[in-house]
C-alpha cells in the first residue's frame, strides 16, 4: 500500500435499489400465488406429492382455520417437531398467517430437551411426527407431557387428529380479519447450546421474509427457478433461505428427502429439473464422492448456496466444474441474524468465491472490531465480525440477560466470528474467537491450515483443533477423513507434507483418521466435541 494513500477501515453497507419488503409473510405469499397460481409451489420427491401456488395457499388457509378453531392465535406458540417434509413448509406459512409463534425443535432433540424448549418457550400446540430414525417421538411427547405446563395439544403427524386439523374449510374472512405486523415474533429457533442449555433466538416476518427474499435476489430467482432444499426445515437454512427465498420469488420448493441422503438429492435434481442446489460443504463433498456421480443428469443446474460452515477451495472447484453451478453462491450469517449478513455474487471470481464468504447484503452493515477495543480494525486486520440491520433478531426469547451478551447498545450484533475485510469490503473468515489456537504465543488460525491440507491428495476433508500441552500452552491436532483407497497416514507423514510450506507453528503435532466428525444436525463440526475427544485420546485431560 501506497505509504499516502487512506488506510480504509473494516465496515461496509450493503446499498440496494430494491426496497426492503413491508409485508408479513402470509401477505407475501398470497401475492406471490395471485401472480403464478398454475406453478408448482411444493414437490415432495419421496411421495410423489407436489402442490401449485393455488393449491399451496388453499392448504395453508386450510390449515390456518384449522389452527383457529383449536384456539390458537397470535402470540401463541407452536412446536414444530419433524424432518423435511411438505406439512412442515405447510405449518410454516399457517403458523405466519394467524401471528403464531413457529418453535422450531432440532429432529435430534431427545426427551430432557424437547421439556426444556417446550417449557422456555410456552409451547400451547406441538405438532409432530411420529418417529424419525431410531427417534420414537410419541413416546417421548408421552414422557414430557406432564412436566409442560402450557402444553395443551399434541398433534402427530399422519393421525385423524392431524386431518382434521389441515383439512378444515378455509374461511379467508377469519383469516383477513387478523391484524398482524411485519414485526411481530413469527419464530424462534433454538442455537445449538454446545455450552449449556441452548437460547430461543426470536425472529418477525421483517427479519425472515427479507432475507430470504435478498438471499433469492442475489441468486437471480424467478418463478422459473426449482430449488433443492436438502439442508432441514428447522434451521434458518431450510424455511428461510430455502422456503423463504423460493415463495417470494414464485420459485419451487422442492423436498428430496426428509433427510439429507446424498443419492436422493441427485435424484430429485434431474427428476425435478432443479436449477438451484444448497447444502453444507459436508453434503455436497458426499455428493461429489456418491459412487454412481457420473449417472446423474445436473445439467439444469445452475447456482445453489454452499453455508453453515467454511467452503475448501478444492469443493468449490467441483462443484462448479462437475455439478455446472457456475452462480453458486456462498452465504455466511448464523441464526440470531436471520442468517445471512454477507454473501458472493454470481459474477464473483472463482478466486472471491473459495477465500470469502462474499460481501455485506442489501440493507445491512457489517464491520470488524477489535475484541477488547472494541474500535473497527482497518483493512487487512483480524477482529471479530459485527453485523446490523433489518435481520438482527428481536432477542433471546425471555433471556434479556443473554441477549445482551451479544447486541450492543448500538443494535449490532456481535458474531464471535474472526474474519478479515479486503479494501473492495469482502469478508473472510478465519474461525470462531473461540477456535483460534494460540500456540507458544503465536495466533494460529485452523481455517488456513485446513485449506492447506486438503491439497494432499489422499485427504478428502479435514478439521484442526488445539489440545492443550505443558510447553506451548497449546498444540495443533489434524482430524482428516480419507478417500477411499488411500494408505494409511501417519502423524509423520503428514509433518512432511507440511514442512517448507507451513511455518513450523502450524505444522500438526498430532493427527488422527477418522470415518466421519461429530456433527450437529444441520451439518457443522462440532468441534468442541472434537476437542473433548482429543484430550481423552491423548491422555491430556
Amino acid at each position: 500500500m501506497d505509504a499516502t494513500e487512506p488506510v480504509l477501515s473494516s465496515y461496509d453497507s450493503g446499498t440496494s435499489e430494491v426496497p426492503l419488503l413491508g409485508d408479513t409473510i402470509g401477505v407475501n405469499l398470497d401475492r406471490t400465488a395471485a401472480r403464478f397460481p398454475e406453478r408448482d409451489a411444493l414437490v415432495e420427491c419421496v411421495t410423489g406429492r407436489r402442490w401449485s401456488y393455488r393449491e399451496f395457499v388453499a392448504a395453508v388457509d386450510s390449515l390456518a382455520t384449522g389452527l383457529l378453531d383449536a384456539g390458537i392465535g397470535k402470540g401463541d406458540r407452536v412446536g414444530i417437531w419433524a424432518p423435511n417434509r411438505a406439512e412442515w413448509t405447510i405449518t410454516q406459512y399457517a403458523t405466519a398467517k394467524v401471528g403464531a409463534i413457529l418453535v422450531n425443535i432440532n429432529p435430534a432433540y431427545r426427551a430432557h430437551e424437547l421439556q426444556y424448549v417446550l417449557n422456555q418457550s410456552g409451547i400451547r400446540m406441538l405438532v409432530s411426527a411420529k418417529s424419525f430414525k431410531s427417534s420414537d417421538y410419541v413416546a417421548m411427547a408421552d414422557e414430557v407431557r406432564g412436566h409442560c405446563a402450557a402444553l395443551e395439544q399434541i398433534v402427530f403427524l399422519d393421525s385423524p387428529e392431524w386431518e382434521a386439523l389441515a383439512d378444515t374449510r378455509a374461511d379467508p374472512e377469519r383469516l383477513n380479519g387478523i391484524r398482524l405486523s411485519a414485526d411481530d415474533p413469527i419464530n424462534i429457533q433454538y442455537t445449538s447450546g454446545t455450552t449449556g442449555f441452548p437460547k430461543g433466538a426470536t425472529l418477525s416476518h421483517h427479519n425472515i421474509l427479507n432475507n430470504g427474499f435478498f438471499v433469492g435476489e442475489l441468486c437471480g430467482y424467478t418463478e422459473a427457478d426449482r430449488v433443492a432444499i436438502v439442508p432441514p426445515f428447522y434451521h434458518c437454512f431450510g424455511m428461510v433461505m430455502g422456503n423463504l427465498a423460493s415463495t417470494s420469488h414464485g420459485s419451487a420448493m422442492v423436498i428430496p428427502s426428509e433427510a439429507f441422503d446424498p443419492g436422493t438429492a441427485l435424484a430429485a435434481v434431474q427428476a425435478e429439473r432443479c436449477t438451484s442446489l444448497y447444502g453444507v460443504p459436508t453434503m455436497f463433498i458426499a455428493e461429489l464422492d456418491h459412487p454412481d456421480f457420473e449417472s446423474f443428469d445436473l445439467s439444469s443446474l445452475r447456482t445453489g448456496i454452499m453455508a453453515g460452515s467454511p467452503c475448501p477451495a478444492e469443493v468449490m472447484k467441483q462443484v462448479i466444474d462437475r455439478m455446472g453451478m457456475r452462480e453458486v453462491a456462498i452465504c455466511y450469517g448464523m441464526t440470531e441474524t436471520s442468517p445471512v449478513s454477507t454473501q458472493t455474487r454470481a459474477d464473483d471470481s472463482l478466486e472471491r468465491r473459495v477465500s470469502t464468504v462474499g460481501r455485506v447484503g442489501p440493507h445491512l452493515e457489517v464491520k470488524i472490531i477489535d475484541p477488547v477495543t472494541g474500535l473497527t480494525v482497518p483493512c487487512g486486520e483480524p477482529g471479530e465480525l459485527c453485523t446490523r440491520g433489518y435481520s438482527v433478531m428481536l432477542g433471546y426469547w425471555e433471556q434479556d440477560d443473554k441477549t445482551a451478551e451479544v447486541i450492543d447498545a448500538a443494535r449490532w450484533m456481535h458474531t464471535g466470528d474472526l474474519a478479515v475485510m479486503d479494501r473492495d469490503g469482502y469478508v473472510s473468515i478465519t474461525g470462531r474467537i473461540k477456535d483460534m489456537v494460540i500456540r507458544g504465543g503465536e495466533n494460529v488460525y485452523p481455517r488456513e491450515i485446513e485449506e492447506f491440507l486438503y491439497t494432499h491428495p489422499d485427504i478428502l476433508d479435514a478439521q484442526v483443533i488445539g489440545v492443550p500441552d505443558e510447553k506451548y500452552g497449546e498444540e495443533l491436532m489434524a482430524w482428516v477423513r480419507l478417500r477411499e483407497g488411500a494408505p494409511e497416514l501417519t502423524a509423520e507423514a503428514l509433518r512432511e507434507f507440511c514442512t517448507g510450506k507451513l511455518a513450523h507453528y502450524k505444522i500438526p503435532r498430532y493427527v488422527r483418521v477418522v470415518d466421519e466428525f461429530p456433527m450437529t444436525v444441520t451439518g457443522k463440526v462440532r468441534k468442541v466435541e472434537m476437542r473433548e475427544q482429543a484430550r481423552k485420546l491423548l491422555g491430556l485431560d
